[in-house]
C-alpha cells in the first residue's frame, strides 16, 4: 500500500500566482510566447528544472533540435513548455532556429587503457592538450581510464566519472601489476575512561567540542588511542572511532569506590501482551519516556499500587505491574528482508532470468500497551492516504468576479472581497476553479495567491551520528517506492503496431528516462505487450515511454534527495513536515471554531475537545483536526454523527477499528468498547490512538514517521517506517500548511535532522 498523505484532506502544492495589473479585472494578460529550439551536443542532454536554480529538481531531459515554447526569459533561465510539461533551462542552450541534426562523422569506438607510473606517483588529468592546461583531478596507478581519441602524444579520456586529457605516454593497453600497499605500523595503547559517577564521555567526530557526538562512553571502559595533541585523543571505542578529551582517559583501570553492597537489587521481568509505555510516574497521566517492545526485559526495582519502578534500555521510569512477567516469551521468527533489484547499465539485463520484483518490507507498527486498562489494544486503522485535490489561496485584489464558467463572458455567481480565503480545485489557461464561501466558480488565477508566510524557525536539530550516504544505503535495502517516473524501453526491444509495443526476446530493461544511464525500474520478457504512451529520439536512437509501473523502485539520487533535509527546510510549505506532532499548537478556541470548524458537520465549534485532546495525549492539535476532517467527511460520516449499538448513540471521529471489511460495524463496536458516547469524548478519546503508534514512539515528525532516521542511526537498519514512498512526508505538508494559514494565532515548533558528515 502506497501512503501519501496522513493529515487531513490532501492539496496540491502551487506556486505564488503572479501580481494582479489593475483592480477589478479578470483576465490574465499573457507574455507573447515565442518558439525556440534546444541546441546541446548530439551526444548530450539539457535538464529541464522545476524552478530557475540549478539546485533545483531535474523534471525532464531535452535532446539536441527539440522544439520548446518559451514565455519569458530571466536571469539566465528562460521558462517553457515541452510535450505538455511546464520547466526551467538554461537560455544559453536555446536558438531562435532549428539547429543542424546531420549525422556527426563517426566516432572512433573507445577504447580502455590504463594509468602506469611510478610507485607512489599520479597522473594529471587536464582540461585540454596541453602541459600548460588547468589539473582537473589525479589519477593512481593502474587505474582503467576510457579513451576516446588520441593526437600529438594526448588523449582524450574519462576517468572517475570526468573528462579531460592525459598524456599517451603514461597510458597502457596492459594493465600494470600494482603492489598493495604496506600498512603502516601505528603504534597503539590502552587506557580507560576516567569519569564522575554517573556521567558519560563524549565521543566527538573531530577534535572540538563543537563538532558532532559520535556516541558517548561508560566510566572505565577500555579505549584504543592512536595518537594525542593538544589536549585531544584519537581513539577507537566500541567499534567507533573518535576524540575524547585525554584528561578523562588513563594508563590504569579505574576502580569503582561504590561498595557492593550499596547496589539496588532488582529481579529481570518482561513486558508482555504487547507493547508498554514507561512513563515518568506511577501514573498513567504521566509522560511517557518511551515505548517498550512486547518481550524485552525490564529491571524491575520495587512494586506498589499496581506500578512498578524500572530500569529499561539505560532509562528509569514506571510500568504497571499486570503488563510484566517473569518467565521471557518465545522470540517470534525473523522475517526474511528481499533484497533490492540489480540495476544494470545495458540495455538489455543479464542473459539469466532475473528474479521476480521484490515486494516492499510492510513497515512493524508499534502498539503501545495502554494504561491501566487490562486488555490489550489493537493496533489502530492506518491513516488513509487520499490523492491531493485543493490547495488554499487569498484574494489579493479589493474585489475579484466568481464566475460560472472559466472566462469574462460567463455569469458572475458572487463577489469575493480582499484577503478571502478559497480552495483551489484545479487551474487552467490562467483560470481556477475554486470554493468559496459555500460556492463553487471561477476566478482569474492572478488574483489569488498563496499565504507568503516565513520558514518557521527550526527550534531544534536532531544529530544523527551517520552520513547521509550510509542512510540512503540502508533505505535501499527495503526498496523504497516512487510514482515519479516514467517508463521508457528502447526500439530494438519491441516491434510497435499503432501504440501497441510487443517485446522482442527476454531481460530488457525498462527505465525511468530515454537512456541506458537512467534507473532501470524492471525488466520484461518476449511477448509482453505494453502500451505506447509517447517516443522519444536520443544519441541512442529511439525509446519509447510506455505504460508499465506507477510505483517502482526508487533511484538512490531520488531517494537521497527527499532524506536530505537541506533540500525542504527553508520551503516555506515542505518545511512543515519537520513540525513536532508531540508539541501543543497552542490554538485559540475561537479562532479554530470559526476559521476552520465551520460548517464542518458534527465537528462545527467541537474546538475545545481537540484542544483538550491534544493537551491529554501531547499531539499537535492541527494534526488532530486534519485526521478528523478526513475520516469522517468533514463532520458528516455516520460514525461521526452519532449510531446507534448495544442501544447507546456512539461516536468515533477518527475511524479507530473501522476495518475495510466491516466499517461502520466495527467502528461503532470500538466506540461502545471506549465508551465514546459524546462527539468530545470521540474526539479526546481517539486521540490516545493516534498519538501512540508513532508519536509517543520518537517518530513525532512527519518526516520521521517516513524514514525513522533515529532506529536507523541505532541499529543500522531501516525499520519501523509509515510509507514506502519517498515523497510521502513532503506530500502531507500542504493541508498542515493550508490549516495553519487560516490561523493568526499558534505555534510551531520544529525539528530538523542533521546528518554527519561524508566520510
Amino acid at each position: 500500500m502506497k501512503k501519501s498523505f496522513v493529515t487531513g484532506i490532501c492539496f496540491a502544492v502551487l506556486t505564488t500566482a503572479a501580481l494582479y495589473q489593475s483592480l477589478h479585472a479578470d483576465a490574465i494578460s499573457a507574455q507573447e510566447a515565442k518558439t525556440k529550439y534546444v541546441n546541446v551536443s548530439a551526444t548530450s542532454s539539457l535538464n529541464m528544472r522545476k524552478s530557475a536554480s540549478a539546485n533545483a529538481a531535474i523534471i525532464g531531459k531535452l535532446m539536441k533540435g527539440n522544439k520548446v515554447i518559451v514565455y519569458s526569459e530571466s536571469k539566465g533561465w528562460a521558462k517553457l513548455k515541452y510535450s505538455n510539461k511546464l520547466g526551467y533551462v538554461s537560455t544559453k542552450y536555446l536558438i531562435a532556429s532549428k539547429p543542424s541534426t546531420a549525422k556527426a562523422a563517426a566516432v572512433p569506438k573507445p577504447t580502455t587503457k590504463y594509468v602506469t607510473v611510478s610507485s607512489g606517483g599520479s597522473l594529471n588529468l587536464r582540461k585540454s592538450a596541453t602541459a600548460a592546461s588547468s589539473v582537473i583531478t589525479t589519477l593512481k596507478n593502474g587505474l582503467a581510464v576510457t579513451v576516446y581519441s588520441e593526437a600529438s602524444g594526448w588523449a582524450k579520456i574519462k576517468a572517475n566519472g570526468k573528462d579531460g586529457y592525459a598524456s599517451l605516454k603514461y597510458l597502457t593497453v596492459k594493465k600494470p601489476v600494482v603492489a598493495a600497499p604496506k600498512p603502516s605500523a601505528q603504534k597503539t595503547v590502552t587506557k580507560y575512561t576516567v569519569l564522575s559517577s554517573g556521567s558519560n564521555l563524549k565521543v566527538y567526530k573531530s577534535a572540538s567540542a563543537t563538532s558532532a557526538i559520535v556516541t558517548t562512553l561508560k566510566n572505565g571502559l577500555a579505549v584504543t588511542v592512536y595518537s594525542e595533541t593538544k589536549g585531544w585523543s584519537k581513539i577507537k571505542a566500541n567499534g567507533k572511532d573518535g576524540f575524547v578529551s585525554s584528561k578523562n582517559l588513563s594508563d590504569k583501570k579505574p576502580v569503582s569506590n561504590v561498595p557492593q553492597s550499596a547496589a539496588p537489587t532488582f529481579t529481570t521481568k518482561y513486558v508482555t501482551g504487547g507493547n508498554l509505555n514507561l512513563r515518568t510516574g506511577a501514573s498513567a497521566k504521566t509522560a511517557v519516556v518511551t515505548v517498550l517492545k512486547d518481550g524485552s526485559p525490564v529491571d524491575v526495582y520495587a512494586e506498589t499500587n499496581g506500578w512498578a519502578k524500572v530500569k529499561a534500555g539505560g532509562k528509569d521510569g514506571y510500568v504497571s505491574v499486570k503488563y510484566l512477567t517473569e518467565k521471557k516469551p518465545a522470540a517470534p521468527a525473523p522475517k526474511p528482508v528481499p533484497t533490492p533489484a540489480p540495476t544494470p547499465k545495458s540495455v538489455r539485463a543479464p542473459a539469466s532470468k532475473p528474479e521476480p520484483a521484490p515486494v516492499p518490507v510492510p513497515a512493524p507498527v508499534l502498539v503501545p500497551k495502554p494504561e491501566p486498562e487490562p486488555a490489550a489494544v489493537p493496533a489502530p486503522k492506518p491513516i488513509p492516504a487520499p490523492e491531493p485535490v485543493s490547495v488554499v489561496k487569498f484574494v489579493t485584489t479589493d474585489t475579484l468576479n466568481m464566475r460560472s464558467g472559466p472566462a469574462t463572458s460567463y455569469s458572475v455567481v458572487l463577489q469575493l472581497a480582499h484577503d478571502t480565503a478559497v480552495n483551489v480545485l484545479s487551474e487552467e489557461k490562467g483560470w481556477a476553479k475554486v470554493n468559496a464561501n459555500g460556492k463553487t466558480g471561477y476566478v482569474s488565477s492572478s488574483y489569488l495567491t498563496v499565504k507568503g508566510d516565513p520558514v518557521p524557525s527550526s527550534d531544534y536539530e536532531a544529530l544523527y551520528g551517520r552520513s547521509l550516504d550510509e542512510m540512503v544505503a540502508m533505505q535501499m535495502k527495503v526498496n523504497p517506492q516512487t510514482d515519479l517516473y516514467k517508463n521508457y524501453i528502447h526500439q530494438s526491444a519491441v516491434t510497435v503496431s499503432g501504440t501497441t509495443a510487443t517485446v522482442s526476446g527476454d531481460n530488457w530493461n525498462v527505465r525511468n528516462g530515454a537512456g541506458t544511464g537512467f534507473w532501470s525500474l524492471g525488466t520484461v520478457n518476449n511477448g509482453t505487450k505494453l502500451k505506447v504512451l509517447g517516443s522519444v529520439k536520443s544519441s541512442e536512437g529511439i525509446w519509447y515511454q510506455v505504460a508499465y509501473k506507477t510505483w517502482a523502485n526508487a533511484s538512490p539520487d531520488d531517494v537521497k534527495y527527499y532524506l536530505d533535509s537541506s533540500n525542504f527546510k527553508n520551503d516555506p510549505v515542505k518545511s512543515y513536515q519537520f513540525i513536532k506532532l508531540s508539541q501543543s499548537a497552542s490554538l485559540n478556541t475561537d479562532e479554530v471554531n470559526q476559521r476552520i470548524l465551520t460548517g464542518k458537520g458534527i465537528l462545527q465549534g467541537k474546538a475545545s475537545a481537540f484542544i483538550s485532546a491534544g493537551e491529554t495525549y501531547h499531539i499537535n492539535e492541527i494534526y488532530l483536526i486534519s485526521h478528523a476532517l478526513l475520516e469522517t467527511g468533514n463532520g458528516t460520516s455516520k460514525l461521526a454523527k452519532g449510531i446507534q449499538y448495544n442501544g447507546r448513540t456512539v461516536y468515533n471521529m477518527y475511524g479507530i477499528g473501522a476495518v475495510d471489511s466491516e466499517p461502520i460495524n466495527k467502528g461503532a463496536a470500538k466506540a461502545y468498547a471506549e465508551g465514546w458516547f459524546t462527539p468530545e469524548a470521540a474526539i479526546i478519546g481517539g486521540a490516545k490512538f493516534i498519538s501512540q503508534d508513532y508519536i509517543q514512539a520518537e517518530q513525532d515528525t512527519l518526516y520521521k514517521m517516513r524514514w525513522n532516521p533515529l532506529a536507523a542511526a541505532n541499529s543500522g537498519k531501516a525499520s519501523h517506517q509509515y510509507a514506502s514512498d519517498i515523497g510521502w512526508a513532503a506530500k502531507q505538508t500542504t493541508q498542515m500548511h493550508n490549516l495553519y494559514s487560516l490561523l493568526s494565532s499558534y505555534k510551531i515548533i520544529m525539528e530538523v535532522p542533521v546528518y554527519a558528515p561524508k566520510q
